[in-house]
């Protein structure tokens, strides 16, 4: 899938490419260089073989350009120069080379292409020691490594979590190709399909090989859902599926949206009034993504208000906080609400304090959270609250006191579902919070549920 008219990424990239040079200028400031030097990488083999994992550009790389797949390539930025790419384009009968760059960015890079990889360091700065080399230890170009400054990187990253709108419009082509293929999802569960069929429908609706996905698809059907990173694939259906969970998201020139529903099926009504109070909720939490909003605040009220809604729904007979303070919301809510995305599925400096390095350390009981800044606009993180019933957690519960609040007959029924997650990816802003994946499923025309 491309991105549509309206998306005007040539009018958006200008601006986008105006900042990345300025953050690079005061990363360079901060680690006493001259340039910035960013390889886009090369790839690594596999053990005993000739083969090659599958092939992940340099998120640094990617900052820069819409393009995932040039390993050898370089970038190379000096503050009051025009960047320059050094773009490898081997001569290769075994495999495809990239295509010549093209397309509404290239008209600001000098673009010098070579053919082998060691030909790329008659291009780069003459002084390997005035650099700031960014990336993977792999890939190097004779004397030239990359050494990845703390000083450089703190920046850069920290800086990273907030997106132009050029990125922004990135994820919004990204959150309609993944829900491309939750909308197959969807329909392949209620035909009846096996995990791996309703996966192979997935990669179908999308257009993505497996190697392009941003993260290994979680299909799971019934119990299978309380297992939070499945990604087994089962090929046989079962006889009657009760529940299904699938995380998986779509990819745009490396940037990635990231979505999970839950469906029951049309006999689980009881399944299906928790689903809607998971939903319900998980709109609350999407509104109050808003600038100088604590995450993990956000993170410890969404415990609140789902033990809140299994109270409501008798699996519980104390009060929210109690539960919470009992350790009960953890058995039921182990993860985060959320992260940061970009880049990255999971994007960097997610509990950078500032730009020199420093952290804030996750509160106390939340091990899993994975972001723990306050909110800014362009910064776009999912919110994915969850309910679960994980036979490990639901047995060290039981032999806690706190197990005298919950009724374990309801529960018990439930284990057949496994759990239920709902995930959107959020930007924030100014002002009211922009859901993209809200957003791509009210551009399509059946329901989400």
């Amino acid at each position: 899938m491309t991105a549509l008219p309206q998306d005007n990424l040539s009018a958006l990239y200008p601006a986008h490419l105006a900042e990345i040079e300025k953050r690079s200028a005061d990363a360079l400031a901060a680690c006493g260089r001259d340039s910035l030097v960013v390889a886009a990488g090369l790839p690594h083999g596999w053990f005993l073989d000739d083969q090659n994992y599958p092939f992940k550009t340099n998120p640094h790389f990617l900052h820069w350009l819409p393009l995932a797949d040039a390993p050898g390539s370089w970038i190379v930025c000096t503050p009051g120069t025009r960047p320059k790419l050094v773009f490898l384009q081997p001569r290769d009968y075994w495999h495809v080379a990239p295509a010549a760059p093209a397309g509404y960015w290239t008209e600001h890079f000098d673009i010098v292409t070579i053919r082998e990889p060691e030909q790329a360091r008659v291009h780069l700065p003459k002084d390997p020691s005035r650099c700031a080399i960014i990336g993977e230890a792999n890939a190097t170009a004779g004397d030239f490594a990359p050494d990845n400054p703390a000083a450089a990187l703190d920046l850069l990253q920290y800086r990273r979590a907030l997106k132009t709108p050029y990125e922004i419009t990135m994820m919004r082509v990204a959150s309609r190709i993944g829900v491309h293929g939750h909308r197959a999802a969807e329909k392949a569960f209620r035909g009846g399909l096996s995990e791996f069929d309703i996966h192979c429908k997935y990669l179908e609706a999308t257009r993505l090989a497996e190697s392009q996905l941003p993260y290994g698809n979680i299909i799971a059907l019934d119990a299978h859902a309380a297992v939070l990173h499945y990604m087994h694939h089962d090929r046989n259906p079962p006889v009657h599926a009760h529940s299904f969970l699938i995380d998986a998201g779509g990819q745009f020139h490396g940037y990635a949206s990231d979505i999970t529903r839950t469906c029951a099926s049309p006999d689980a009504g009881e399944f299906q009034a928790l689903i809607d109070a998971v939903e319900s909720a998980q709109q609350g939490f999407c509104a109050k993504v808003r600038a100088g909003q604590s995450y993990p605040d956000l993170h410890r009220h969404a415990h609140l208000v789902l033990m809140q809604a299994m109270r409501h729904q008798g699996f519980v007979t104390c009060s929210p906080e109690a539960a919470v303070a009992e350790g009960i919301s953890s058995t039921f809510f182990p993860h985060g609400l959320g992260h940061l995305i970009g880049l990255q599925v999971h994007d960097v400096a997610g509990f950078a304090r500032d730009e020199a390095g420093n952290t804030i350390p996750k509160p106390e009981g939340h091990p899993y959270l994975r972001l723990t800044r306050t909110l800014e606009p362009g910064m776009v993180v999912t919110i994915e609250p969850g309910l679960y019933f994980i036979d490990m957690l639901l047995e060290e519960l039981k032999a806690k006191p706190a197990a005298k609040n919950v009724a374990w007959g309801k529960v018990n029924a439930f284990r057949k579902y496994g759990g239920i997650r709902i995930e959107d990816d959020v930007v924030c802003t100014e002002g009211d919070p922009v859901n993209l994946t809200r957003e791509a499923f009210a551009a399509t025309a059946s329901p989400q549920h």
